[in-house]
């Protein structure tokens, strides 16, 4: 049994890892860590939880603890925490994964001018946890940065195009909506029922710390940057994220090719659900499972491809995601604890 630990277990992503971690034939739950819960049950704090374990929450001040105890451990904190905890883990046995931003970018630079924290641990062996893209270099590495909710649907929409070079990489748009979820656990104004229930915002326009994450995706796979506008939106449902990718055509590039590279890409892939041309994916058909869903059109007048594609943003998007990684480094079948069948209705 591979032993884990999570830090960070009461929010959104923590819960949802320990939920999925708990089906997981293959793993045991060593410690789980909250500063604001130490000392509870974690069923008391999540009574979804109760019957289902007896873990106690500690706080992160047992680390050198945790380490030792564990093969894996996962931080499900905002930004700024990991790279402590990774620093903590350079000589130890355990290896992290991050469902936070620390660890996503290969340059340093970009994640503290968009994140405006000085990053603490710069030299980390680290890799961009998408499993899609880069399997091979999740096996060995010693920190995974799990990629993040906006940018799985962005991504893996917009990839296969990219890599076969179909469309202008300077007219991708992306317009992303997410479920409050995704905003995590802690009460703010904006996410408060009275202040949202019955609306539909942008927020982030132009500035999202999301857009350099897939910027850095999609430069790799053109072997040249890639700049794109990205614009997410909130909508009152507690989870999901459907992205609508544009971008122009290349001339004389048709439908077939689209769908060509599609296939090629993803026929293959365990939780990749290709709905094909001319489908519309649902949040609603991939709620609570680590499937993404992908359709595409295009548009004759303008010449340009729309891509559409659905996740659970705590799952695929976040906890599924983070497993994902944990079976692909493990050398288990990716598809591992994972094989969850979306809720409905």
């Amino acid at each position: 049994m591979t032993k884990v630990s999570i830090i960070g277990a009461t929010g959104y992503a923590g819960a949802e890892l320990v939920k999925l971690l708990l089906q997981h034939p293959k793993v045991t739950i060593t410690h789980v860590t909250s500063e604001s819960h130490a000392g509870k049950a974690l069923s008391d704090v999540y009574p979804h939880l109760l019957g289902l374990t007896t873990l106690t929450l500690e706080s992160l001040n047992a680390l050198p603890t945790i380490a030792q105890d564990s093969d894996f451990i996962f931080v499900a904190l905002p930004h700024g925490h990991a790279m402590k905890v990774g620093l903590a883990l350079e000589n130890t046995a355990a290896r992290l994964i991050d469902l936070g931003a620390d660890y996503r970018f290969s340059n340093t630079a970009t994640y503290e001018t968009w994140y405006h924290v000085a990053h603490t641990h710069p030299k980390a062996n680290r890799v961009y946890g998408l499993a899609e893209l880069n399997r091979e270099a999740i096996k060995t590495a010693k920190i995974i940065g799990n990629a993040g909710c906006y940018t799985t649907a962005s991504i893996l929409a917009l990839a296969p195009l990219v890599k076969a070079k179909l469309i202008d990489t300077s007219t991708i748009i992306i317009d992303a909506k997410s479920g409050t979820s995704g905003a995590g656990r802690s009460p703010k104004e904006d996410t408060h029922y009275p202040e949202f229930y019955d609306a539909f915002k942008a927020y982030g326009v132009a500035n999202h710390r999301h857009t350099p994450e897939i910027e850095q995706a999609l430069s790799e796979l053109n072997e040249a940057p890639v700049l794109i506008n990205f614009t997410p939106h909130l909508v009152p449902m507690s989870r999901g994220i459907l992205a609508t990718a544009y971008a122009n055509l290349l001339p004389s590039v048709s439908i077939d090719e689209v769908t060509k590279a599609f296939e090629a890409a993803y026929g293959q892939e365990p939780f990749v659900r290709l709905r094909g041309e001319g489908a519309y994916p649902n949040t609603k058909y991939v709620r609570g499972s680590n499937f993404i869903d992908l359709g595409w059109h295009v548009d004759p007048r303008t010449h340009r491809v729309i891509v559409l594609s659905a996740i659970d943003n705590l799952v695929k998007g976040a906890a599924g995601q983070a497993i994902q990684n944990l079976n692909i480094a493990c050398g288990y079948e990716e598809t591992t604890g994972l094989q969850l069948v979306p809720m409905y209705p």
